[in-house]
């Protein structure tokens, strides 16, 4: 600013706030750059694509300018984008004046948008970047107090930072003065928040009955229905709901995830996940099968295991430096589920099938399980290929020649993915699993094994039978070996 050049310090003011939002002196320059013709409204244009510290600097320029009401949806904005960050812990927003000035259906849309933007609830650190919000809602509630839209979404984000007693209270005025299908929607959740489950069951009903194809209000009440422990009545709801739409993601969704906490079926989540295939575009993003399928072992990631030696991958050429690059992009010792650790590894299509079996002779070090990506890896090629002809498994049925090893596992483990996301790959696999699992069961270290068949879709109920009886056995420990080929696995 010193030597003339507005522009670049525009850019370092909104670096520096990306970073400090309230940072003193950052504002005190913001008041300098505020004496230009125009406020220094230029020199932060909303252009496409345009940083958090870029849309902060306007909306402190427009209210210098005495235009806070059109700043706070810039603030927002941020605070969407980087929601732990105190965009707007600033003396303008919490001025009870911003309340009268802002449009109310304005200041509707912009909590509804940060709601979105955080969970339920927030995290403890978001929630206090978000009071000084709440503090607009409640200066805008003071002078509109009937506005049942305003009172629901002040609802909304006072139950998401811990207000429950705020957002039941609000909620209850909104519903009140405008019943509704959304006013009782948010009445229900935040009766939720505040452990008065009679409650929220009965607002959340009342949605049902001003709606009753609104199928997400079905799927809500079983899910707070199961928390609760009451499991038979919320599959019940989900039923309901199944039979206005079968295809209805929200319902089939919540469906497989409580049978699958009801009897423990893997067949539950193998349909959720083939229902995810042939639905990709659903009504909004979906965590249930990942939540099932947290913490069991090869369904989420690498089950805890010692050390044991490499001895199947065939031995051959050096990896190459673009191979070893692109595995160390991807590998991981966890995944939400094994179609996502099937994703997760398709960028190593690049890499042709004898990079990938040299990289299972010889595996990078530091790399957190090598050769289940490298297998992973392998199914990605061929894809057009018939599963029984397919030269993917031809591979991978080649390294299960020999004993015990992480290679071997890591093979079964592709093969086991590739049943997961191919449903005519699954009789042959849950097969080939089936005899390993027979083959194996006396050696010592059979229960990474046992715990492969029980992520096996399709197997057979004897297999599995045998499988969950492994698992109940004390694991025999493995000797740990000493060198870097040794596989070190453990629970995410």
């Amino acid at each position: 600013m010193g030597r003339g050049a507005p522009e670049e310090a525009a850019d370092h003011l909104a670096s520096a706030l990306t970073h400090a939002p309230t940072l003193p002196e950052a504002h005190e320059l913001l008041g300098r750059l505020a004496t230009r013709p125009g406020g220094g409204l230029d020199l932060f244009p909303l252009v496409p694509h345009v940083a958090a510290g870029g849309l902060a600097c306007r909306a402190h320029l427009l209210a210098a300018a005495g235009r806070p009401e059109d700043g706070l949806p810039l603030l927002a904005a941020a605070s969407g984008r980087m929601p732990g960050s105190d965009w707007a812990g600033v003396p303008w927003v919490s001025d009870p004046a911003l309340g009268a000035r802002i449009d109310p259906g304005l200041l509707v849309q912009l909590l509804m948008r940060l709601c979105t933007a955080v969970g339920d609830p927030a995290p403890p650190a978001t929630r206090a970047s978000l009071r000084p919000y709440l503090s607009v809602a409640r200066h805008a509630v003071a002078l509109y107090p009937e506005h049942a839209m305003l009172l629901g979404a002040g609802s909304a984000l006072a139950r998401r930072i811990g207000e429950t007693v705020l957002a039941v209270d609000w909620a209850v005025r909104g519903a009140r003065s405008r019943p509704s299908k959304l006013a009782e929607i948010w009445l229900g959740y935040a009766y939720r928040s505040a452990g008065k489950l009679p409650e929220a069951l009965a607002a959340l009903r009342r949605a049902v009955s001003h709606d009753p194809d609104d199928l997400s209000v079905y799927a809500d009440i079983a899910g707070t229905l199961a928390d609760h422990g009451r499991l038979d009545d919320a599959l019940n709801w989900v039923d309901r709901a199944l039979e206005r739409n079968p295809d209805y993601d929200c319902a089939v969704h919540t469906a497989h995830r409580l049978r699958h906490r009801a009897d423990g079926d893997l067949a539950h989540l193998v349909r959720l996940a083939d229902f995810i295939r042939d639905h990709p575009d659903e009504s909004h993003e979906h965590t249930d099968l990942a939540d099932c399928c947290r913490g069991i072992p090869w369904l989420s990631g690498a089950p805890a295991a010692a050390p044991v030696p490499r001895g199947t991958a065939p031995a051959g050429a050096e990896p190459s430096a673009d191979a070893v690059r692109r595995l160390r992009q991807v590998a991981s010792l966890s995944w939400a589920h094994p179609p996502a650790a099937y994703d997760a590894a398709v960028q190593l299509i690049l890499v042709p099938p004898d990079g990938l079996l040299a990289l299972l002779a010889d595996p990078p070090a530091g790399v957190a399980a090598a050769e289940i990506w490298a297998c992973l890896g392998l199914l990605h090629h061929g894809v057009e290929e018939t599963w029984l002809d397919s030269a993917r498994r031809r591979i991978l049925l080649g390294l299960l020649d020999g004993g015990l090893d992480r290679v071997t596992e890591a093979a079964l483990f592709a093969l086991v993915v590739a049943a997961w996301i191919d449903p005519e790959a699954r009789e042959d696999v849950a097969a080939v699993v089936g005899a390993r699992l027979a083959e194996t069961a006396a050696r010592p270290g059979a229960r990474s094994v046992a715990e492969l068949a029980l992520a096996t879709p399709d197997l057979d109920p004897a297999s599995r039978q045998v499988a969950a009886g492994m698992i109940r056995v004390p694991a025999i420990p493995r000797q740990r070996g000493r060198n870097r080929l040794l596989l070190r696995w453990r629970r995410p």
